[in-house]
């Protein structure tokens, strides 16, 4: 009965351990747009769809908002840098999107 028990146990852990991989993949992106360099990134495009879908625009008509002062902007004063909602592609750092969060200060 008890060799039962330690392989339901390591069953367990194992699926457990599986289980915390797995959901850790989606976060593999963010990590690579920390990473990477603007220059080596490739622009967001207009008619990306996640840019489509966030109203993205490489210039912002919206007065004080811009993605260089927003909180997800992690291009420090470079003219293009990485954003979390769009991984893996650079964006302007006058440009805008809907989801723009003014930066902690």
């Amino acid at each position: 009965m008890k060799s039962n028990d330690s392989r339901g146990s390591s069953r367990r852990r194992f699926l457990t351990m599986a289980g915390a991989g797995v959901a850790l993949l989606p976060f593999t992106g963010l990590v690579q747009v920390q990473t990477l360099g603007a220059a080596e990134m490739p622009k967001l495009t207009l008619d990306d769809p996640s840019a489509k879908a966030l109203g993205y625009v490489d210039n912002s008509a919206v007065a004080d908002q811009h993605c260089s002062n927003c909180n997800f902007w992690q291009g420090g004063d470079a003219e293009r840098g990485g954003c979390p909602l769009f991984p893996g592609k650079s964006v302007a750092a006058k440009g805008w999107c809907k989801s723009w969060l003014k930066k902690a200060s």
